[in-house]
């Protein structure tokens, strides 16, 4: 079967799923919800800030404060899409039909981050423009520096939690297995790594912790992180690279 035939055919699959749009969909509301709530506790707190908290006070990163529960969709999304085939038993006829399996992981992969591409730059800017506009007198702009690409950045960011979401089910197979390790290393693990002293060098370093770093726009007072933005991202696509690279290899040595 010649690759745009399982492109197509991959789509066909994602489109036919309930679970796509739900999970899509929540992603986006979720999102775009409680930045929009978070953006408005913050605004009536503003006065009462500590003069430390405002010098370092970061609208645009406020209105993304609901990415933290958002991004949880989009990985029961990208588990969903790699490990319904072996649940359901289908996998071995899509094997059977496509027995490259190179051209089969790569083109599940590519279908569903392009769907999630979209869906997560609408959502980025989507809660940026509701976040700024509850945020109201201390609003950030679009043109204001750093702010585009924090931006652009969120909506990469959730495409490569997607991507590497798809990679980790690829190598574990089972939807329950990959989201029972999935879930609390990214809403709990990395958290907790991240924010303790003794763990923080080690926890700057997990995927969502260093591609988080590209949607900040006012860096945080004392923040002795090494590595900026774009290099945080970098970070993250290295880990992403990591588990696609692993559910290929593994892919290819089972069976089905």
């Amino acid at each position: 079967m010649a690759a745009v035939e399982v492109v197509r055919s991959e789509w066909t699959k994602i489109r036919s799923v309930a679970s796509t749009v739900w999970t899509l969909s929540l992603a986006v509301v979720v999102t775009v919800a409680l930045g929009g709530l978070i953006s408005a506790l913050s605004r009536s707190q503003y006065d009462r800030m500590p003069v430390r908290e405002r010098l370092s006070y970061d609208p645009t990163l406020v209105s993304f404060a609901g990415m933290t529960l958002g991004q949880l969709a989009l990985i029961v999304f990208g588990v969903l899409v790699v490990s319904n085939e072996y649940s359901t038993g289908m996998i071995r006829t899509s094997l059977a039909a496509v027995p490259r399996r190179g051209t089969f992981l790569f083109s599940k992969i590519a279908v569903a981050a392009g769907l999630a591409l979209v869906v997560a730059f609408a959502t980025s800017f989507a809660a940026f423009f509701l976040g700024q506009s509850v945020l109201g007198p201390h609003r950030a702009q679009l043109g204001d520096p750093g702010v585009l690409r924090a931006v652009i950045g969120g909506g990469l960011y959730m495409t490569l939690i997607t991507v590497f979401s798809m990679g980790v089910a690829a190598m574990l197979r089972s939807p329950m297995l990959s989201l029972g390790i999935l879930m609390p290393f990214f809403f709990l693990i990395s958290n907790i790594l991240g924010n303790v002293d003794a763990t923080k060098k080690i926890g700057r370093y997990l995927p969502d912790q260093a591609g988080s770093r590209i949607m900040q726009v006012v860096p945080r007072l004392g923040d002795d992180t090494p590595y900026g933005p774009w290099g945080g991202l970098g970070i993250m696509a290295l880990w992403v690279v990591a588990a696609v690279a692993g559910g290929y290899v593994l892919l290819r040595k089972r069976d089905a």
